[in-house]
């Protein structure tokens, strides 16, 4: 009995770190994992303690089985929750894939050449959830990381600079065919949103508004929470609004406040909205 004790308070520790999500980067199916392995583990010892006969003996002043039964039905409750809450993520998730997928059917419509049957299939917002799916083969011989951040790709950073050069210099086409390079050469780079958004700049220098806006959608689809990402939504909102479509516009500029208060890029697009009378 003396031995239960100390491995349920155990069990207790790793039911309260396994639900601390601001220390721990974990997804919802980590955790419902973690849950699932506690609960058969906090099976175990209940089996364990009513084989012993302990069950009645009582733990910190109470009847050890009811004590027990709580923690179960908080486990199952905590379980559920989990669930749930991965239901309403996949489903914001869906609805936003959605957007975006209209978004791009809108833009190409506005778009000379562009063949609506030709568009691609929108990736899930958020990466693609399918845990079986093969994962890219890393470049064989990779650049050295520098500080903490991503790992770059041999090349990587010369390509992005290159561009980044010739877009300072007023060279807005060959800036946008080098970043329009450097995206397709390094999808998922840790530079790959910086590039799509420069693109559109570059694109909106040209006049060329319905590709600069597919550019500035590219980069806030491809990283939803980068850092080009409050940018990369204000400059769509601006440029739909440019190609007439103001309704989207309004609800795209509406959105970089409700998604990233306080930024630079919410404060003008509140602007923005004011200018166009949004509802």
């Amino acid at each position: 009995m003396r031995r239960l004790a100390p491995r349920l308070a155990l069990c207790l520790t790793l039911l309260v770190a396994s639900l601390g999500t601001g220390a721990r980067a974990e997804t919802l199916a980590d955790v419902k994992a973690e849950l699932s392995a506690l609960m058969a583990e906090f099976n175990a010892l209940k089996a364990e303690l009513v084989a012993s006969g302990g069950a009645n003996m009582g733990i910190a002043g109470g009847d050890a089985l009811q004590r027990l039964d709580a923690i179960e039905a908080e486990l199952m409750r905590l379980t559920a929750k989990t669930e749930e809450i991965e239901l309403k993520v996949n489903r914001v998730a869906a609805d936003g894939t959605n957007r975006i997928g209209d978004l791009e059917f809108r833009l190409c419509e506005a778009t000379p050449g562009c063949d609506i049957a030709t568009l691609p299939a929108t990736p899930p917002l958020g990466g693609a959830t399918d845990t079986t799916a093969t994962a890219p083969v890393a470049p064989a011989d990779p650049a050295p990381a520098t500080g903490t951040g991503p790992e770059l790709a041999m090349g990587e950073q010369a390509d992005f600079d290159r561009a980044k050069e010739v877009l300072g210099q007023g060279d807005f086409r060959s800036a946008a065919d080098l970043f329009a390079t450097f995206a397709q050469s390094y999808p998922g780079g840790p530079l790959t949103q910086e590039a799509q958004y420069l693109r559109g700049e570059a694109l909106s220098q040209l006049g060329e508004t319905a590709e600069a806006a597919r550019a500035y959608l590219d980069a806030f689809s491809g990283k939803p929470d980068g850092t080009f990402a409050p940018d990369s939504l204000f400059k769509l909102g601006q440029a739909l609004a440019a190609l007439g479509q103001v309704p989207d516009a309004c609800v795209t500029l509406a959105e970089v406040g409700n998604r990233f208060p306080g930024t630079p890029a919410a404060g003008n697009a509140a602007t923005a909205m004011q200018g166009l009378a949004c509802q």
